[in-house]
């Protein structure tokens, strides 16, 4: 056998035992997310909140008890987390939101959050329905293909 058929092997089994390790890992972490998610809907109660303000916001700067930070990793704690400030009764206070629904929350206005400690997972309207997400932002080169279709209409 020449070298070169030996270097192809070895890797083959390199990348062989790499995909079985992500594998794995993957079915671990599939497990714990789904004990996570029975856990939070477990403790999940619906409350009524006046939205203050929304930003995505390091969980240091956001403002958090001690007790959540000291609990989070500590890459978890540079990373930006979607942040809501509302007001619960007469207290204003903190929660962490799910990424999928923090568009879709309106700001200045009152909704019913399904909350889990200070995770907020789930948002209905209060009065008059929830208003659309905003569009987001195009691109630079979508705005470039938009003008270059202008200019070849006229």
């Amino acid at each position: 056998m020449a070298t070169w058929q030996i270097v192809l092997i070895v890797i083959a089994v390199v990348l062989l035992a790499a995909v079985i390790a992500l594998y794995i890992l993957g079915k671990r972490a599939q497990k714990k997310k789904e004990e996570q998610d029975a856990q939070i809907a477990a403790a999940a109660q619906t409350i009524s909140m006046l939205i203050i303000d929304k930003k995505h916001m390091k969980l240091v700067d956001a403002g958090l008890p001690a007790a959540v930070l000291e609990q989070t990793p500590k890459l978890m704690r540079r990373s930006k987390m979607p942040i809501v400030k509302a007001k619960v009764g007469p207290k204003i206070m903190t929660f962490i939101c799910e990424a999928a629904i923090f568009d879709s929350i309106p700001t200045k206005k009152e909704v019913k959050a399904v909350v889990s400690g200070l995770y907020i997972t789930s948002v209905k309207g209060l009065r008059g329905g929830n208003e659309p997400a905003p569009q987001k932002k195009s691109k630079f080169w979508a705005k470039f293909d938009e003008i270059k279709r202008k200019r070849q209409g006229k």
